[in-house]
Order: C-alpha cells, then sequence, then structure tokens
C-alpha cells in the first residue's frame, strides 16, 4: 500500500486528486498537509500543518503537491530529499531553472517523480499517438489547439492573477496542458515563439498568450489560450501530409480521422489514470507516463515563449 499525503486543500485536490487516491486500490490517503486543520477534518485522516512535520513521518511513502506554483519547486525538492516519491501539480515550476532543479533532484534522490498532466492518459490521446505513428495521417506538419474562455478573477482561483504566485495568466494555467500534449505528440521542441498581451482584462498577467512551436521531427505546433473570450472554444486539430485528424473538443471523447471515427471517453476521474500509473511506476511495473524528466519541456517552452514576445 503507498500512503500518500496531499499538500493543499483547493479545486483540484478536492474534487480530482483525494478521491481518485482514495479509489485507488493500492493507494491510502495517509494525511492532509494544510494551514487550515478544518479543512481536513472531514477526510478522517492525519493532519500535518507543516511539510517538514509530515515528512518527519516514516510512514509517508508519497507526496501530491497540489499548492499553488510558487510552492511547487521548493515542496517537491523537499520532499525528494527526504527520501519520499512526488507527483506534482502543473505547471511544474515557475521557471525553467526551478523545473531542471527538480527533475535533477529526482535524479539524484532515484525516487519517482511525475507531474499531473493528466491529458496524456486521454484514451483518444494515446490513440491519436498510435495513429500518427501508424501513418494515418502521412506526415504530421501542424497542429493547433485552442482554449478560450471568461475568467475575470472572480471566484476562488484569484492567485491565478498574481503572478509572484502562479507565474503567469493563460499561459501557465491552460497553455501548459496543451503544450504538453504537443510534447507528449510529437517530441522534442527546438524553437519557440510567443506572443502575449493584455486586450480585454488589464491585471498583472497576461490575459491572453499565442505560442509557436516547431519540434525536432519538423512539426510545427501552435497554442493559442485567452481568458477573455465569452465563446468557449476547447480546439485541437492535426495536420498531415495525406489527412487531418479532428480531437476538438480536446476534453470530448470524439476521435475523427480520415480512417473513421472513434469515440474514446475519458475515465469520470480524470486524476485517476494518473495516479494509477505513478503507483505502477513506484512498484517498477511501467514508466511514469508524464515524469518529470518529459514534463521539463513545457516549462522549457514556456520560459522560451516568455523571452520571445
Amino acid at each position: 500500500m503507498l500512503n500518500w499525503i496531499v499538500i493543499g486543500i483547493g479545486d483540484i485536490t478536492i474534487r480530482r486528486v483525494i478521491p481518485a487516491i482514495q479509489s485507488e486500490p493500492r493507494s491510502d490517503l495517509y494525511g492532509l498537509v494544510t494551514r487550515d486543520p478544518v479543512k481536513a477534518a472531514p477526510y478522517n485522516t492525519r493532519i500535518f500543518t507543516t511539510l517538514e512535520q509530515a515528512l518527519a513521518d516514516p510512514e509517508v511513502h508519497a507526496v501530491y503537491v497540489g499548492t499553488p506554483v510558487f510552492l511547487h519547486a521548493p515542496q517537491t525538492i523537499e520532499s525528494l530529499r527526504a527520501g519520499r516519491h512526488v507527483l506534482c501539480e502543473k505547471p511544474m515550476a515557475m521557471n525553467e531553472a526551478e523545473a531542471r532543479s527538480m527533475v535533477k533532484t529526482a535524479e539524484e534522490s532515484r525516487k519517482i517523480f511525475g507531474v499531473a498532466y493528466y491529458r496524456r492518459h486521454y484514451p483518444k490521446v494515446q490513440r491519436a499517438k498510435e495513429l500518427i505513428a501508424a501513418g494515418a495521417i502521412g506526415q504530421p506538419v501542424f497542429a493547433e489547439l485552442t482554449n478560450h474562455m471568461w475568467f475575470d478573477g472572480s471566484g476562488h482561483r484569484g492567485w491565478l492573477f498574481d503572478p509572484v504566485k502562479s507565474g503567469g495568466g493563460p499561459l501557465f494555467d491552460i497553455a501548459s496542458h496543451r503544450i504538453d500534449v504537443l510534447n507528449y505528440l510529437f517530441g522534442k521542441p527546438v524553437r519557440v515563439a510567443g506572443q502575449l498581451s493584455n486586450v480585454v482584462h488589464h491585471y498583472a498577467v497576461e490575459d491572453n498568450a499565442t505560442v509557436m512551436i516547431e519540434y525536432e521531427n519538423g512539426v510545427r505546433g501552435v497554442v493559442d489560450v485567452r481568458w477573455h473570450s465569452k465563446v468557449t472554444r476547447d480546439e485541437c486539430r492535426i495536420r498531415g501530409t495525406d489527412g487531418e485528424m479532428e480531437m476538438s473538443p480536446l476534453n470530448g471523447p470524439e476521435l475523427i480521422w480520415p480512417g473513421g471515427r472513434e469515440t474514446l471517453p475519458t475515465d469520470p476521474n480524470v486524476h485517476l489514470p494518473l495516479i494509477a500509473n505513478f503507483v505502477d511506476a513506484v512498484e517498477g511495473k511501467a514508466s511514469s507516463q508524464a515524469s518529470g524528466a518529459n514534463s521539463y519541456w513545457t516549462d522549457w517552452i514556456t520560459e522560451q515563449a516568455r523571452r520571445r514576445r
């Protein structure tokens, strides 16, 4: 049994992470780390008020870092150095240097380090990867992903507007997932250009970002994300020399390609396959699908996009 602690009791951990750990048969929600013990009371588990206190318990095996982005690197590194496996929320870090330090620490500790890029576990994303490799659309040459929504700071996620805590706006929050999908499908990025601006919402982080990525294999990808659109979009298209693959909406089950149409729904809790794969990696049964080493490239791209804006 893998004993987990979860740092942070927020939207994602309440809705997905904690239920996923509780339903994964080889996992146990051993404890929660929070400055507000009242939040942890309903879970009937151990409550730690500091990470240091939790890591002093030898029965803690794995740590889920579910805090705001500015805490990801220090909490991940502290946990790895304490000899614990770590699964960290996305994006991995505030910048590429922090991400690199996290990967290096994981290598030195020889512990499993993963990042919560759960879309790698979507059945249709995995199927798309298979089809592309099999030549279903010929040689892939271009991919475009858009995610548009209205986000004005109302609600409980206001910390996302503070660059000291979040690192950035939609580039960090929603582009990171889509950049990671491109990395999963097409491999190593080699060149990046980015445009970030504030067009509608003039808060401290950008309200839109457009990133263009060129991959080692020649594929060019474009990710466009916006917090100022009242028309919601979640598009994903991949074009090849012989055809096109339509995956819109990315979070939906439909996959259309020249050979047909498939419906491949996700697990009702999209974090569950992520947690299960992480446990497999700890047990030596599989590699981590979204390891720190391969997830690092999303932070590299984000850094390049901000420098080349």
